[in-house]
């Protein structure tokens, strides 16, 4: 979609996990919010949020409700998609740490590790820089949250930490992070998928 004044149609995949947060940025933002949990709520939308939560009780509702093979083809397709946290991991083509028949939409060509930041009360946060973002650094929140691993010859290293762990990751239209800005009240990869949105 482009032109002047056009508002960009999100969705948000609200089978589990922060929603709430995602959806108030994107409004704040001058989004039109959809909440899809099934396939034809997916039908229309200019960008995609896959949020935090539980990866694996995301995948599994995702195959009960139907939905799962509509996003893995609007993924090949090129919709915009922005992954946080738990949609880290269910964008990466391969994981570590997964549980038995844990299943990934794919796309991003990484490997991710499942809980490499520890227990809910081993959380963080913490300044991040974020070179493609400008000069301000993030303010990053980790919840239990991924790391990646291996970056293959598709993707790009869009953020790292001090100590060298890859954090955040870039691929054509997909884009994932393993913290959480929406809780921060960061806006600036909201904005990114938006402008996505925006020139398709």
């Amino acid at each position: 979609m482009s032109g002047p004044g056009a508002r960009p149609r999100v969705g948000i995949l609200a089978l589990q996990g922060d929603v709430r947060e995602h959806a108030r940025m994107l409004a704040e933002l001058g989004a039109e919010v959809v909440r899809v949990r099934r396939a034809e709520e997916l039908a229309g939308v200019h960008a995609l949020v896959l949020p935090g939560g539980e990866s694996s009780v995301i995948d599994h509702l995702a195959r009960a409700f139907g939905v799962r093979d509509p996003l893995r083809a609007a993924i090949a397709e090129g919709l915009p998609v922005y992954g946080t946290c738990a949609g880290m991991i269910l964008l990466a083509d391969r994981l570590e740490d997964a549980i038995t028949g844990q299943l990934t939409l794919g796309g991003l060509d990484v490997t991710v590790r499942r809980n490499a930041f520890g227990r809910q009360n081993e959380s963080c946060e913490t300044d991040l820089a974020v070179p493609a973002l400008g000069a301000r650094p993030v303010a990053a929140s980790f919840i239990r949250a991924p790391e990646v691993t291996d970056v293959g010859p598709s993707a790009d290293v869009f953020a790292r930490l001090g100590d060298g762990r890859i954090v955040a990751v870039e691929q054509g239209n997909l884009l994932a992070t393993a913290f959480h800005p929406e809780v921060t009240g960061e806006d600036r990869f909201h904005r990114r998928l938006l402008e996505r949105a925006l020139s398709r």
